[in-house]
């Protein structure tokens, strides 16, 4: 069957508009796309940052619509594969208008608000994970960097609202900043916050490179950084090794959100624990989409609609 589709041909260009067949094999279904998150491991692909993939390709893992006339999202991992390998990745995605998915990934929602799961499950689920590998608890203080994309504006939600951590962000703006204010979130558009605020006792290093070194200088001694993203692709290293040393200090990496964690990101969402922050785009416009990602002009996920 055919279907509409963003297809990306080359590295770092924009995407084309064009039909695609979808082929369901074995085991698979075909979900109708209502709504298709924009992650920042979709950014990171589309620069070229992950040397084991090759046009053409159909991302998005964030996918939610409908099978058999009831709302749906499919679980992002491919089951073929022994790592957490995102559809959209090791098949195609739901940058169109279909998506074959495995029978198995199929998690009933809540209700049809399909952008408000594409806005905020990915987010939440990672950080489910992260908080989780960190062992963060009620009242420990908790730095988010790239506080209002699409996974730090939910995920501090969680942090601050379902763990009960003291949460600090780290926002582009000072417009941004407010709109974290009004989460409960202590905002911050500068790292030197933790001269007059104290050092935290862990570090959601969401960004990446770009902010890694000097995020690490807010953690206090034995404080935690927990490296959920690289937004840049871009190599990362450590301007200040002492500080790593003398201040015991411990790096870790987050790999991703189990089945469960995903469904329990999904309820919370369902329950309006999160609130979610999204701009929506029709598929047509995914190049728009990811120019306004890069320029920082997107409050939370961007969402693709068919």
């Amino acid at each position: 069957m055919k279907a509409r589709a963003a297809v990306l041909r080359e590295f770092g260009r924009p995407f084309e508009l064009t039909d695609i067949d979808v082929s369901p094999g074995e085991g698979d279904v075909v979900v109708e796309v209502r709504s298709t998150g924009i992650c920042g491991r979709d950014l990171v692909v589309w620069r070229g940052g992950f040397r084991n993939l090759r046009p053409p390709l159909v991302l998005g893992h964030e996918v939610f619509g409908v099978l058999n006339g009831e709302p749906v999202a499919v679980y992002p991992a491919d089951p073929a594969s022994k790592e957490f390998l995102p559809l959209g990745e090791s098949r195609p995605g739901g940058y169109a208008e279909l998506m074959a998915a495995p029978r198995e990934n199929i998690i009933r929602l809540p209700d049809d608000d399909f952008y408000k799961y594409a806005a905020a499950a990915c987010g939440v689920a990672t950080f489910i994970h992260a908080a989780r590998l960190a062992g963060v608890r009620r009242g420990d203080r908790v730095l988010v960097t790239g506080a209002t994309g699409g996974v730090g504006i939910h995920g501090v939600q969680y942090l601050s609202r379902v763990l009960g951590a003291k949460v600090y962000g780290l926002a582009r703006s000072a417009e941004k900043a407010r709109v974290l204010e009004g989460l409960g979130v202590r905002a911050f558009t500068d790292l030197g916050f933790y001269r007059s605020e104290g050092r935290v006792d862990f570090v959601f290093e969401v960004v990446g490179g770009p902010t890694m070194n000097d995020s690490m200088l807010t953690l206090r001694d034995g404080g935690v950084m927990v490296l959920v993203g690289n937004v840049t692709g871009e190599p990362i290293t450590i301007a200040r090794p002492a500080l790593l040393i003398m201040r015991e200090l411990r790096v870790t990496g987050t790999a991703a959100y189990s089945r469960g964690e995903f469904e329990e990101a999904i309820r919370l969402i369902g329950e309006g624990v999160i609130k979610p922050f999204f701009r929506a785009y029709k598929l047509e416009q995914v190049n728009d989409a990811y120019s306004d990602i890069m320029s920082g002009r997107v409050l939370g996920r961007a969402v693709l609609k068919p």
